[in-house]
C-alpha cells in the first residue's frame, strides 16, 4: 500500500472509525491528502542574544525563548539515541511518516475508540517549525498544541513531513528537532535544557541525564524533574528500557543508570540587563543602541524581535577589568545609602571613543537595603534623534566647564601665563562682550551687549579677587578668572570649542549655549560620558572621537550586522590641547586637586579638573592619562541637583559642604590608580614655548 493510501486510510479512520473500510471514504481521503500543499519554510528558531565584553566575558543574555543552537556533533550520543528510542525508534527507517505506526494507530482507533496519531520525530519537527514561525510572527493565538489538532492538521503534518525528508537528511532533521523542542519555560532546545537542569552542556550529558531529558519532551509539566521527581524518574527509566531493548546501551550501563538518582543542578536562565553578570547599566545602554537603530529592523517591533529572538552575538567595548574596579569604587563611595546619593564612574579611550567602563552605586531592580533605579547616571536622556536612552539627563558640571573657555583662550593665540583681572566681580547688562557670529547662530543671543549680567561673582575662597595669570586661575578654579578670560574672548569661539568636543545638554541633546553666562561655570546638565569624552579630546592631542559601545554584531548564522565604528576628527589644535594638559596637570600638584587622595600623579602623568555645582548637589573630578579618560561623579542623581550637598553625612562622615575633591576625588583616584597602568600612561607632550611665555608688555 502506498503512503498516500495509508495516510488516506488514517484520515478516514479518524473521521469515521466505524466505516473506515468504506472505499469511497478512503478514496476521497487519498485525494485530499495528495492535494495538500507540500512546502514548509524551515526558518531558524528563536535564539538567545548574547552581549559580551571586549575581552569575551558574558555581560547579559536576551531571549524570548532561551535557546542556544548547537550542531549534532555537539550533542551527546546518549541524547540522540534516547530521543529516537522513546519518540520514534524507526526514525532512520521510515520516510517521514511511519506506515507501521499508522497501522498500529489505525488498529487502536478501530478497536478502542482512541485517537492515536503515530507522530514521527519528523512530524513533531514539522509541528514545532510551524508553531515557532507563528510565535515569531506574533501570531501565538494560532498555535495548535498536539491535543488540539484536527484531522486536517494531522494529515497536513504528514504531507509536510514526507516532503521535508526529501530536502533534509535524517541527521539534519534530528539536529533541528533537538534544537527547537520545548523542555521547560526557561529551556528551549537541548543545549538550554542541559544548562538549565544539570548546569552542563548538551555534549557532556551523561546517560541518565540524557534519558531524563528525552522523556521530558512528551509532557514537560508532568515529567518536570524539579516539580514531579517521581514521574520524572519513572519516565526516565522507560526511556532507558527502550534504549536497552533497541540495543543502544549495554546491560551494565542500563543498571547503573536506573539505580542513579536525578541529581539536578538547576541553573535558572537569566534574561535582560536586570540579570546581567556585570555592568547592568552599560547593558541597558547597549540594548537601547540596538533598539534605536534602523539597521536592526524597520520599526521598534522588528528591532525588539531581532534582539530577543535573533540569536545575536554583540561584542562591546567594555573592559571587564575596568568595570570590576569601577563598580567596587562607586559601591565603596556611596553604595546602599538611605539618602540615595548617587556615585558613578565612566571611562573612555582617548583617540578611539570606546567606552571601557560604566558603573553606578545602584541596583537595577528593587532589593532590600539597596538604592535602586533603572536610570543610567552616566548617559543622556535621549540621543540626537530624540530616541530614549534611559539616562538621568546629566548633572551640572560646575568648574569642569572651565577648561573649555581656557582652551579658546589658547586657541586665540594668547599665552597661558598672561594675566587677567580676577578682582572684577560685576559685569553689568551693557558690558561689551564679544560675539562675532551673532545672527548666524540664531539659537544664541544675537546682540553683542545682551549676553546677560553677572551681579556678584563669588569664588570658593577669599584672597583670589586680584590680578593673576590665566593658568593660575584655572588650576585653582577661580570663577572670576574664568569670567575675566571670557571678557577678552569671542563667545562664538568659546561656543565652537564646546561644540567641537561634543558637549551638549544631557536632557535634550541641544548644544550648551555659551552665550548664556551661567554656562561658563557649568549651569547646564551634562552627562558624565559626554564630559569624559570631551576631556579625552585633550588627552588625544586634540582628536575627538564620538563614543562607541558596540564593536561587532553577528546573527545566528554568523553574518555580520552593522556595529559602531570610531568616528574621529581633528577638533582642537594639538598645541592647544597640550597647553590645556599642562595646566590640568598642575591641578593635581598645586591647585584644586591637591587634596585628592591617593596621589595618582606620583604614579602616572595625569591631568584633571574638579567641579562643584552652586549648591554642592553635583560634584566631580574628570581626569585622564594619555590612554584613559574618566569622569567621576557624586551627588544628587535623581532630583536634578535640587538637594544641596550641604550638612550631610555620607558613610558615617559629616560634610558641611561637599566639594569635588572630597568624594568624587578619591573615587576617581583609587580607580585610576588601579587601572591606569592597563592602558598607555605616557608623558603628555609639552605646549610650544611661545604659549608659555608671558606676553610682552605694551610699548610705552
Amino acid at each position: 500500500m502506498t503512503l498516500s493510501a495509508i495516510c488516506g486510510v488514517l484520515v478516514a479512520s479518524l473521521a469515521i472509525p466505524g466505516v473506515a473500510a468504506a472505499g469511497v471514504a478512503v478514496s476521497r481521503s487519498i485525494t485530499f491528502f495528495n492535494d495538500l500543499p507540500a512546502e514548509l519554510a524551515v526558518d531558524p528558531p528563536a535564539q538567545s542574544t548574547t552581549v559580551l565584553s571586549a575581552d569575551g566575558k558574558p555581560i547579559a543574555t536576551f531571549f524570548a525563548e532561551n535557546r542556544v543552537k548547537v550542531g549534532l556533533d555537539q550533542m551527546s550520543p546518549y541524547i540522540r539515541d534516547a530521543i529516537v528510542a522513546i519518540e520514534d525508534s524507526r526514525f532512520y527507517e521510515h520516510a517521514g511518516v511511519d506506515p507501521q505506526g499508522i497501522l498500529r494507530a489505525l488498529t487502536s482507533n478501530l478497536t478502542s475508540g482512541s485517537r492515536q496519531g503515530a507522530s514521527t520525530l519528523t512530524q513533531q519537527y514539522v509541528t514545532n517549525v510551524i508553531n515557532e514561525s507563528l510565535l515569531s510572527a506574533d501570531r501565538s493565538d494560532q498555535v495548535i498544541l498536539s491535543g488540539q489538532k484536527s484531522i486536517g492538521d494531522k494529515v497536513r503534518e504528514m504531507k509536510l513531513a514526507l516532503e521535508l525528508e526529501k530536502k533534509f537528511t535524517k541527521d539534519q532533521i534530528l539536529e533541528g528537532y533537538l534544537n527547537i523542542v520545548f523542555f521547560n519555560r526557561d529551556a528551549y532546545g537541548i543545549e538550554a535544557a542541559a544548562r538549565h537542569f544539570f548546569s552542563t552542556t548538551a555534549k557532556d550529558l551523561t546517560l541518565p541525564q540524557a534519558a531524563l531529558l528525552a522523556g521530558l519532551v512528551n509532557s514537560p509539566s508532568f515529567y518536570d524533574p524539579a516539580a514531579q521527581p517521581e514521574n520524572s524518574i519513572k519516565r526516565r527509566n522507560q526511556v532507558l528500557d527502550k534504549m536497552l531493548s533497541d540495543g543502544k546501551i549495554l546491560q551494565a550501563d542500563y543498571e547503573a543508570a536506573v539505580a542513579s538518582g536525578i541529581e539536578l543542578k538547576i541553573t535558572p536562565a537569566k534574561q535582560g540587563c536586570s540579570a546581567a553578570d556585570m555592568a547592568p547599566y552599560f547593558c541597558d545602554y547597549v540594548s537601547h543602541l540596538i533598539l534605536n537603530n534602523p539597521a536592526y529592523g524597520v520599526d521598534a517591533t522588528a528591532r525588539e524581535k531581532k534582539l530577543y529572538r535573533g540569536g545575536l552575538t554583540i561584542t562591546t567595548t567594555l573592559d571587564s577589568r575596568l568595570q570590576a574596579a569601577a563598580q567596587t569604587q562607586v559601591d565603596a563611595t556611596a553604595g546602599a545609602n538611605p539618602d540615595k546619593w548617587g556615585a558613578s564612574l565612566v571611562s573612555i579611550g582617548p583617540g578611539t571613543g570606546k567606552i571601557l567602563a560604566m558603573a553606578q552605586n545602584t541596583v537595577f531592580l528593587p532589593e532590600d537595603g539597596k538604592f535602586d533605579t533603572q536610570l543610567n547616571f552616566n548617559v543622556d536622556s535621549k540621543d540626537a534623534s530624540g530616541n530614549d536612552l534611559n539616562g538621568a539627563g546629566g548633572f551640572q558640571p560646575g568648574s569642569t566647564m572651565k577648561p573649555f573657555t581656557f582652551a579658546e583662550w589658547l586657541n586665540e593665540g594668547k599665552s597661558l601665563a598672561a594675566e587677567v583681572d580676577a578682582a572684577r566681580r560685576t559685569y553689568p547688562l551693557d558690558f561689551p562682550w564679544k560675539s562675532s557670529c551673532g545672527k548666524v547662530l540664531g539659537a544664541y543671543n544675537t546682540a553683542e551687549k545682551a549676553l546677560g549680567a553677572a551681579d556678584d561673582l563669588q569664588n570658593n575662597d577669599d584672597g583670589y579677587y586680584r590680578t593673576m595669570p590665566v593658568n593660575y586661575g584655572l588650576y585653582n578654579s577661580i570663577n572670576t578668572a574664568t569670567f575675566a578670560e571670557a571678557a577678552e574672548l569671542d563667545f562664538c569661539g568659546i561656543q565652537r570649542m564646546v561644540d567641537t568636543v561634543g558637549l551638549h545638554s544631557g536632557v535634550d541633546n541641544a548644544p550648551v549655549n555659551m552665550h548664556q553666562l551661567g554656562n561658563l561655570l557649568g549651569a547646564i546638565g551634562v552627562a558624565p560620558l559626554v564630559l569624559a569624552n570631551a576631556f579625552a579630546t585633550f588627552a588625544a592631542d586634540g582628536k575627538y572621537c564620538a563614543p562607541i559601545a558596540i564593536t561587532d554584531v553577528t546573527d545566528a548564522a554568523g553574518r555580520e550586522l552593522p556595529a559602531q565604528i570610531s568616528d574621529c576628527r581633528s577638533a582642537v589644535k594639538p598645541e592647544v590641547a597640550r597647553g590645556v594638559n599642562s595646566v590640568l596637570q598642575d591641578v593635581m600638584t598645586k591647585g584644586s586637586g591637591i587634596y585628592i587622595e591617593p596621589k595618582v600623579h606620583t604614579r602616572f602623568p595625569v591631568a584633571a579638573k574638579t567641579g562643584t555645582s552652586n549648591n554642592n548637589g553635583a560634584t566631580w573630578v574628570v581626569g585622564y592619562t594619555s590612554g584613559l579618560a574618566t569622569a567621576s561623579f557624586f551627588g544628587d542623581a535623581l532630583e536634578g541637583q535640587k538637594r544641596p550637598g550641604q550638612n550631610v553625612t555620607i558613610n558615617g562622615k559629616f560634610y558641611k559642604n561637599i566639594d569635588g575633591y572630597m568624594l568624587a576625588g578619591p573615587q576617581w583616584a583609587n580607580y585610576m590608580l588601579e587601572v591606569a597602568g592597563l592602558y598607555p600612561a605616557e608623558a603628555f607632550p609639552p605646549p610650544p614655548e611661545s604659549m608659555t611665555k608671558p606676553p610682552e608688555p605694551p610699548s610705552p
